[in-house]
């Protein structure tokens, strides 16, 4: 049974202060270096095995290149002073289309690390006063700081982190 809680599932803790969002931002950027470090630990056979019903660590990979364009549009928002963030489709019918386990484990790395580039690109170039900016989170209703939103990615990173570390383990089920 898998020791990664679900998703769906997790709370947040927002209390922190908005001066935070030079750590999130420092720990977004590193993503596709941890993911690469850890996918490239792991046996192609192991990369692409599926247990059941969840992702296998190379879908949990392509999943993560699935929403960064979600992740941007959100950033987006902030900028547009809209007052609700974009939705995303909670059926991730993107990551289940993708067939990422016939692809090259270098290629799904290659196009995370470009599109997490795009995001850091855009990040960069705001305004600090902005990182304070709310907007309600579609399924959490709840109002999010573009600086909770990065912690949102974030902790999306690492969940999909540790899935793909979970299904490296000898004999552990799939993570949800």
């Amino acid at each position: 049974m898998s020791q990664v809680p679900r998703w769906f599932e997790r709370k947040f803790d927002l209390s922190f202060p908005a001066e935070m969002y030079p750590n999130l931002c420092a720990r977004l950027r590193g993503t596709p270096a941890r993911l690469e470090e850890l996918m490239r630990s792991i046996s192609h056979e192991i990369l692409v095995r599926k247990a059941g019903e969840s992702w296998s660590a190379q879908e949990n990979a392509g999943h993560l290149f699935d929403l960064e364009p979600l992740w941007l549009a959100r950033v987006e928002d902030y900028v547009n002073g809209a007052e609700t963030l974009t939705a995303t489709d909670l059926a991730n019918r993107k990551t289940g289309e993708a067939n990422y386990n016939a692809r090259r484990t270098e290629d799904i790395l290659a196009d995370f690390r470009q599109a997490r580039n795009k995001l850091m690109q855009r990040l960069e170039g705001l305004e600090a006063n902005l990182y304070s900016r709310t907007a309600l989170h579609p399924r959490l209703k709840t109002p999010m700081r573009l600086v909770d939103h990065l912690y949102f990615v974030a902790e999306h990173d690492d969940h999909h982190l540790a899935c793909i570390w979970e299904l490296a383990q000898p004999g552990n089920e799939s993570p949800r």
